[in-house]
């Protein structure tokens, strides 16, 4: 029977792959704000990890609820509809 051990040394085990965070082409303020969080995510115990998820959540939640920051064409203009 095989017993298994936790290596004895921590360099020892693999070290995760981060997906990349989002980069530069977040256009929104608000949405670019909460994402940096997601920088620090590697280096939190995973026990921290759901509370950063969570504030990442309300705040992607209270982004998508606010009026845009940037003035894009209105309704009219998308269409090419005369104001």
């Amino acid at each position: 029977m095989t017993e298994l051990t936790e290596p004895d040394h921590p360099t020892d085990q693999p070290a995760p792959e981060w997906p990349q965070a989002p980069g530069q082409d977040i256009r929104d303020p608000q949405v670019a704000q909460a994402t940096a969080r997601l920088l620090d995510l590697p280096g939190l115990p995973a026990a921290e990890h759901e509370a950063v998820y969570n504030v990442l959540h309300d705040e992607l939640l209270a982004a998508l609820n606010s009026e845009p920051a940037d003035s894009g064409p209105t309704g009219s203009e998308k269409t090419g509809g005369a104001a």
